[in-house]
């Protein structure tokens, strides 16, 4: 699994999406202390608002405490060993919610500012490669602090969305931090998150173009993608145009893709415009 560079400028997008992440922050928060029942059902099947709510304050708590160093007890939510990345991804997630009882939730809107906060002063200034120890990734593993600050990002956003359909409140993914989400953090994510049992034997190049950018060169040949930003010239399999929110709530199962297509919201060609499906198919989420 690999992932090569891009020819935008790293500084200028890592700044951006700091910048989108600020804003974020405390919309989030306000959001978390709307929300007029934790208890009530949220955009993930499984999740309660309060568990999604816990979930995005376990998220900020580890990614500020990669600098802060505030949170030590990583065997309390860390499996005993090494174990494949979505199994790896999702037992975390299961523990991590634990965290946050009754009493802790009901303040999730000002722990979410205040880690939120403590993330970005603790990166300020931070060049985009800067390793991010992530852990509950896999053991030894390390992200750029670009891709983690898409991640953070990516979090905050699509979590808002389930909390914000749990509560009935209001939620928007703008088209230009859904860009940023898919440039800074789905290059590095997609090849990690690739299903390798679906993708033994398969061999197919798309061509990703998020209208308005980023471009992807996303190639799965027998088991690894490698994803490639602003690609030289390849003969791709199929070509996808898609609009950036709508990309991202297909990519994340928001949204069906059924749905986004009837919309326009994103289209197939190339010399197999049929394969297009296949793409979400082979790329898991969480």
């Amino acid at each position: 699994m690999s992932v090569v560079g891009s020819s935008s400028d790293p500084v200028v997008e890592h700044e951006r999406t700091r910048a989108a992440l600020r804003a974020i922050v405390p919309r989030l928060a306000r959001l978390l202390r709307d929300a007029p029942d934790l208890g009530a059902p949220s955009g993930v099947p499984v999740w309660s608002v309060g568990d999604v709510g816990a979930h995005v304050g376990a998220v900020y708590l580890a990614y500020s405490s990669a600098f802060t160093h505030e949170f030590r007890d990583w065997e309390s939510v860390l499996p005993p060993e090494d174990s494949p990345f979505i199994e790896r991804i999702t037992g975390v997630n299961a523990k991590a919610i634990g965290l946050f009882g009754a009493e802790e939730r009901s303040h999730l809107g000002d722990f979410v500012a205040e880690r939120g906060e403590a993330f970005l002063r603790a990166t300020e200034g931070l060049a985009p490669h800067t390793p991010v120890v992530t852990p509950w990734y896999g053991e030894r593993m390390a992200l750029t602090l670009a891709t983690a600050t898409g991640l953070v990002l990516s979090e905050s956003l699509l979590h808002g969305l389930d909390i914000a359909r749990g509560g009935r409140l209001p939620w928007t993914i703008g088209p230009e931090e859904a860009r940023l989400v898919i440039g800074q953090s789905l290059p590095a994510m997609m090849p990690l998150t690739l299903d390798a049992a679906k993708a033994r034997g398969v061999d197919i190049a798309f061509d990703l173009a998020i209208r308005g950018g980023p471009r992807l060169a996303v190639v799965v040949r027998d088991g690894t993608a490698t994803v490639t930003r602003d690609a030289p010239p390849l003969t791709y399999d199929c070509r996808i145009s898609a609009a950036p929110t709508a990309f991202l709530l297909v990519a994340f199962r928001r949204t069906p893709l059924w749905k986004v297509i009837a919309r326009g919201g994103i289209r197939a060609g190339g010399r197999k415009p049929w394969l297009a499906p296949r793409l979400s198919a082979l790329i898991a989420s969480p």
